[in-house]
């Protein structure tokens, strides 16, 4: 008992992987003793490099079910092919009553997505991509909608060969636009300085105007006495 006891008070390692509780549930179970209460719940595990999985977990605790998620999780675990920061194609999966929509994004566009599918993809170590939920709003089945539209993706790229960006190649193409981009801006500065000193070069000078120079006063007549 007191082994038990130190174990439950240790304190918890940190993992390599991003753990989220999805959904929590209250569940009982008719039994000839009586209704046994315990607790259902939905995890998300992934390493945000491309590794991601989903596991459901039943205890009598909360904790329990957790550990027991993780463990289901981690162990059916896909490898997301990553195209750069995004996925390689658009694809639409249904599942159940549960329907979505996956699309790429541009580099900086962020994860635009809903709750379900944000904890799914973001654990998998995307950062830019553009989602929908099509069907039912339940938060469990669009997070196996979600998985399984992965998990597609992922098979589709090994039937088919796909080449695709690593992180790098795409962060090395960025830095090859900025700097084109700042050489251009440059350029296009010097050549408005060059234009503007040969204008002013060029430009004749004037001549004073004499028109302002004062004139000798003429003194008035007097009328003449009649």
């Amino acid at each position: 008992m007191a082994d038990r006891s130190r174990q439950s008070h240790e304190p918890r390692t940190p993992s390599e992987f991003d753990e989220k509780v999805i959904q929590i549930s209250r569940v009982s179970k008719k039994t000839k003793g009586g209704n046994k209460m315990g607790f259902s719940i939905l995890m998300v595990v992934g390493d945000k490099k491309g590794k991601v999985g989903v596991g459901l977990g039943k205890a009598k605790d909360v904790l329990s079910a957790m550990r027991k998620g993780i463990k289901k999780a981690k162990k059916h675990m896909i490898q997301v092919p990553l195209d750069g920061t995004t996925i390689p194609f658009s694809l639409r999966v249904k599942v159940g009553a549960a329907e979505i929509l996956l699309k790429p994004a541009p580099q900086g566009s962020g994860v635009i997505a809903g709750g379900p599918v944000r904890a799914v993809v973001e654990a998998a170590g995307v950062r830019d991509i553009s989602s929908k939920i099509l069907g039912t709003e339940n938060q469990a089945s669009n997070v196996y909608a979600t998985f399984e539209a992965l998990k597609k993706i992922e098979a589709i790229v090994k039937l088919k060969g796909i080449k695709l960006k690593s992180l790098s190649d795409v962060q090395a193409e960025e830095e090859v636009k900025i700097q084109a981009l700042q050489d251009k801006a440059k350029e296009t500065a010097k050549t408005k300085e060059e234009t503007r000193k040969n204008e002013t070069a060029t430009k004749p000078v004037k001549a004073p105007k004499t028109d302002n120079v004062a004139k000798p006063k003429t003194e008035k007549k007097a009328p003449k006495a009649s």
